[in-house]
């Protein structure tokens, strides 16, 4: 989680403007030679903090769509794998916490962080320019696929990452058999319209479930209905659609018969939310998803619950987290990487 800032004194209302284009500035700012810092201070590093494997993976993931990466852009997506490489065991499993002395301070384990690493590491295989990172990533890839955890959120995060390997090497048995595990964690949507959603409450990157359901059922020729990830999709952006705008469930997540908070929102959710709605675009052809991305773009923008922009255009880093004040200012690594990864959805569907 990020600590609290100070809050603007002059609130940013105003017309919206066109998504501006992905910008790399703070993710090089927040980074060294080791990896990427979690934390900020406003746009200032706290390096304090340290790495964690979360972000740094997501880090390996924002860089490795970009159709044309600069210089700089494939030297991070080169540092963001070689931390996890260094960070996986031979097993498989990864570390998530390294301390600025360069020490680990956990276990390697099997927790969301080596679902998102392999996230990263199949990302960095189908899409990277560089030869020697797809191949690289390819290897890291396998050895993780090879495990398995008992928590949703880290097997739909892995799954994502099988997805992108199958795009490019369908034939990879590894990743088709992550893939259907993912989605059967995930498992299926209820029968009441109410709660459709498999677990009885939403706690953070809730679209990513559903993500993975979508993507499984046109890469295995065995896998869930499709009907099943749409339907979980259409219900989470109808209950996060308010006056036509995006007001993702917050920070605090939402239990099944129990009120729900508006804040604090935090950019993960709008950037899964962006994420799931492009797959369910490219999958079914239907505009209607489109409009999921653009309202997820709209809410970086200044189309939320207070009117105000969650970026700061003088440094291109994302705020990290929405209250009922308006933005936290810091601007941190998760929240920097939410922003690049929805804006990247910006330049087809915007």
């Amino acid at each position: 989680m990020t600590t609290t800032a100070s809050r603007p004194s002059t609130p940013d209302r105003g017309p919206r403007r066109t998504a501006p284009a992905p910008s790399f500035a703070h993710l090089i700012r927040l980074s060294d030679d080791t990896g990427l810092f979690e934390h900020a201070r406003h746009a200032i590093v706290r390096r304090e903090h340290g790495y964690c494997t979360d972000d740094v993976a997501r880090g390996l993931v924002v860089a490795s769509r970009e159709p044309e990466p600069t210089e700089e852009v494939l030297r991070l997506a080169e540092r963001y794998l070689t931390f996890l490489t260094h960070a996986q065991d031979h097993g498989g499993a990864f570390h998530n916490r390294l301390g600025h002395d360069r020490r680990w301070t956990d276990e390697p384990g099997l927790g969301d962080w080596w679902g998102r690493a392999l996230w990263g590491l199949g990302t960095a295989a189908a899409r990277s320019p560089a030869s020697w990172i797809r191949e690289e990533a390819l290897v890291a890839f396998s050895r993780g696929a090879a495990r398995r955890s008992p928590a949703p959120h880290a097997m739909a995060f892995a799954g994502l990452g099988a997805v992108e390997v199958l795009r490019r090497h369908p034939t990879h048995t590894a990743s088709a058999t992550l893939l259907a595990d993912a989605a059967a964690a995930v498992g299926r949507p209820g029968s009441d319209p109410r709660w459709p959603w498999p677990q009885q409450g939403l706690s953070y990157a809730s679209a990513a479930l559903a993500e993975v359901v979508i993507a499984a059922s046109q890469l295995r020729h065995d896998g869930p209905p499709l009907d099943d990830g749409l339907r979980m999709l259409a219900w989470l952006r109808d209950i996060q659609l308010r006056d036509g705008h995006l007001s993702v469930v917050p920070a605090g997540g939402w239990r099944r018969g129990a009120a729900r908070l508006p804040h604090d929102q935090q950019p993960i959710e709008v950037a899964a939310f962006a994420d799931a709605c492009a797959t369910a675009a490219t999958v079914t052809g239907d505009p209607g998803w489109e409009a999921g991305v653009r309202q997820a773009v709209g809410w970086f923008l200044g189309d939320n619950d207070v009117g105000m922009r969650m970026w700061d255009p003088s440094t291109g880093g994302g705020y990290d987290g929405l209250t009922p004040h308006g933005p936290n200012l810091n601007q941190g690594a998760e929240s920097t990487l939410a922003l690049i990864s929805t804006l990247q959805h910006a330049r087809r569907w915007s």
